[in-house]
């Protein structure tokens, strides 16, 4: 469990290392409609802020591991180079190739393996145990979902309390740190959304149990887990008070409207909390949106606009 204490303590540590990204409005979305645009940091995702907080509080040089489909990917390479440690990680045979390629280029090792047949989880511990190395998980960490909390205490420091924030959900890091610090500075309700096709979240409000369900096929690269971490949903089940989902035509609107109003690009996965208000899925006084990435190559934002 996480308490906001460990939010603010990852928001100091970050201090002057992780972007404070600004926060951005749209008259199109409404006036008292604010978004967090993490596609403007570090690594190109909100991701950097949980990877970073977690490999400081290793030994110095700690080589560590990591499995990702992309941005916890880069978020980790980039903040063990920082760091002084080497960085080995698990990705699937099918992540976009930019993400693979910036993984790469911070001077990560790419083990690669099939995530519609093999279990990353198992991998990851296996090939961590047989070298020696410490895994830094991408959400199911208490250090990881501090440091991603720590985007939406900026949001509220820089824009004032929000009625609702809208947060993108997958393995849940995100929604449990932002929810965390959310509710305890005001926040009235907290919603998440995942992609129409792997909606485990979802299901697992309507069960109140986590619910598996098979890998989703989805343009939304980086929300395809399939089922809530087993820490985040302790934290989520508790403070997140409801889960829409949305269609990938759905977010492929939301990232239009995002290049041609907002001039900024945002990666499907990035994209779904804009797409949930367009959608009219949620309605509040006010609303804090988190653009949790935009790491997508020019031709892949190119193929879906298309």
């Amino acid at each position: 469990m996480i308490g906001p204490a460990d939010v603010r303590a990852a928001a100091r540590l970050l201090d002057g290392i992780a972007h404070r990204t600004p926060v951005v409005r749209s008259r199109t979305l409404g006036e008292q409609v604010v978004l967090k645009p993490e596609c403007l940091q570090r690594a190109g995702a909100f991701k950097f802020r949980g990877a970073y907080n977690k490999i400081s509080s290793l030994p110095h040089g700690t080589p560590v591991l990591a499995y990702s489909s992309g941005n916890h990917a880069q978020a980790v390479a980039l903040s063990a180079r920082l760091l002084g440690s080497a960085a080995t990680i698990l990705m699937p045979t099918d992540a976009p190739r930019s993400k693979l390629d910036a993984t790469r280029g911070y001077g990560a090792e790419v083990v690669s393996y099939d995530r519609y047949t093999e279990d990353r989880e198992a991998l990851g511990a296996a090939l961590a145990a047989e070298r020696g190395l410490d895994l830094v998980r991408p959400y199911d960490d208490p250090l990881v979902m501090a440091g991603a909390g720590t985007a939406v205490l900026e949001l509220i420091e820089d824009a004032g309390i929000v009625d609702t924030l809208v947060v993108p959900v997958g393995g849940g890091g995100l929604i449990a740190g932002s929810a965390t610090i959310g509710k305890e500075l005001g926040v009235r309700r907290v919603v998440g959304v995942e992609p129409e096709a792997g909606d485990d979240w979802q299901r697992s409000f309507a069960s109140g149990e986590r619910v598996t369900i098979d890998v989703p096929r989805t343009i939304a690269d980086g929300l395809q887990t399939t089922a809530p971490g087993a820490l985040t949903w302790e934290v989520a089940s508790r403070l997140v008070d409801e889960i829409v989902t949305v269609t990938d035509a759905q977010i492929v609107d939301a990232m239009r409207f995002a290049f041609e109003r907002l001039k900024l690009v945002v990666e499907p996965s990035g994209a779904v909390g804009i797409a949930a208000v367009l959608g009219g899925l949620v309605e509040a006084p006010s609303v804090g949106i988190v653009i949790s990435g935009g790491n997508v190559s020019a031709e892949r934002f190119a193929e879906l606009l298309a």
